[in-house]
């Protein structure tokens, strides 16, 4: 039976498709060290070796079948730079089970260089399990599947406390998948009601939308496609309905 279960505080999950078991990981944002200096002046060392650390550790901790990135495995949208192409490079050598890509929009030509299968854009479906960016309207294959999986929404909350101090954590996002904001992409298959899990993302440092403070959403057909669905915290706290915490 298919299933996502999160890595306990880990921003990654094992997904049985019903087929074969992956370890899937969303917005790992390769090389944004050097993206946040170009970008905003911020210096960063960077954490490349780190996030290749925690990836190994939990293939060896889940052994799984396959690894599966859930889009943005880079951070610039351009040609990457020799760290940001490095740090994919020199992540994936070492990892001896089938890795697949789905790209995002920050992924380029990844598909030209990556030692890895890409889909595009849309997703891809693997088993009873559908896995797309988010950037833009998944495959009709993917929105059959029992379950989907997305990242690009980088979800977290901000928790407040009565004395007025206040924090922001990453999050998952999990609920039923409503068809509505679908109806006019032409779908022909009956809809099956699939529940939809939006993943954290991996690298802390690419921020994301605060969900419980109205903040817009990125994907498309977010929000009207999951009005209500429980959040939970990296270490496995449930928060209740999104909008409500």
């Amino acid at each position: 039976m298919a299933s996502v279960e999160p890595v306990p505080g880990r921003p990654a999950a094992v997904v049985d498709t019903g087929i074969e078991r992956t370890l899937v990981v969303a917005d790992f944002h390769a090389g944004i060290e050097a993206g946040l200096r170009v970008e905003s002046g911020v210096h960063v060392a960077s954490r490349a070796e780190e996030r290749r650390e925690v990836v190994h550790t939990m293939l060896d901790s889940t052994d799984p079948d396959r690894f599966v990135v859930l889009g943005d495995f880079m951070h610039s949208i351009g040609s990457p730079g020799g760290a940001e192409r490095g740090e994919v490079e020199v992540l994936l050598e070492a990892i001896d089970v089938p890795t697949t890509v789905v790209k995002g929009n920050h992924d380029g030509d990844i598909e030209s260089w990556v030692d890895a299968a890409v889909t595009d854009g849309t997703g891809v479906r693997l088993g009873d399990i559908g896995f797309a960016h988010g950037h833009t309207w998944p495959d009709p294959a993917v929105l059959a599947a029992d379950i989907v999986c997305i990242g690009h929404e980088h979800p977290c909350v901000r928790l407040t406390d009565e004395v007025g101090g206040s924090r922001i954590e990453r999050g998952w996002l999990r609920g039923s998948l409503e068809r509505e904001p679908f109806t006019e992409r032409e779908l022909d298959q009956d809809w099956s009601e699939p529940e939809l899990v939006v993943f954290p993302a991996f690298n802390d440092l690419c921020g994301g939308t605060w969900v419980n403070v109205n903040e817009n959403f990125l994907a498309p057909f977010l929000p009207e496609a999951l009005p209500s669905a429980q959040a939970y915290l990296l270490d496995g706290t449930r928060l209740g309905d999104y909008g409500r915490v």
